[in-house]
């Protein structure tokens, strides 16, 4: 029996599985399904295959990457695998869909009042990613300095006519998010 791989190994893959799945899939040989950005797994592992540090890899070892992500950025569904969110490449569809009353995003503290005058833009990726909780938004947010959780009030992004889609894992894209729909979040200290 193959040994797992360990967290530093698992953290390695992910980052070539998004640079693959989520950002330059032709550099790697790999073309994307243009309705849900999903491949074959086994030319992903292909693909990982080809990396001279990663040839050893199975479709186990994927399947683990996917399971122990604390962001769960993957999908594995039929025997094909996507990335949930944060394209850069072509533009992955969405169902729409109707998310709760509030939604989170974390962000830098320096963002915040541009933010709070121009509203959240996606920035260089395709789409602003939420949250149904403050825990993904903290773990999204955290590496980008000092953290802002920001509430987002849904239906008056909905009035504003701008559609959710769900994304999975408690994740929520929309194309933009107007600054009056935005306001800092109130968090629970820990004691």
């Amino acid at each position: 029996m193959k040994a797992m791989l360990n967290p530093a190994m698992e953290q390695s893959i992910s980052k070539l599985m998004t640079k693959i799945l989520r950002h330059t899939p032709a550099q790697f040989g790999v073309s994307l399904n243009p309705e849900d950005g999903s491949c074959p797994i086994d030319v992903l592992l292909e693909a990982i295959q080809a990396q001279p540090k990663w040839a050893g890899i199975t479709t186990e070892d994927i399947e683990q990457v996917v399971r122990n992500s604390e962001k769960q950025r993957f999908a594995i569904e039929g025997g094909r695998i996507r990335a949930r969110y944060g394209h850069s490449h072509d533009r992955v569809q969405y169902t729409a869909g109707h998310p709760p009353a509030v939604l989170y995003h974390g962000t830098n503290k320096n963002a915040l009042p541009s933010i709070l005058l121009k509203g959240l833009e996606p920035m260089n990726r395709q789409y602003v990613h939420l949250s149904e909780g403050t825990g993904f938004a903290t773990l999204a947010g955290s590496r980008r300095g000092e953290l802002v959780i920001l509430k987002i009030d849904t239906s008056r992004v909905k009035e504003a006519g701008i559609v959710f889609y769900y994304a999975g894992n408690e994740v929520w894209l929309a194309d933009r998010v107007p600054a009056d729909c935005c306001s800092v979040a109130e968090l629970e200290k820990e004691e």
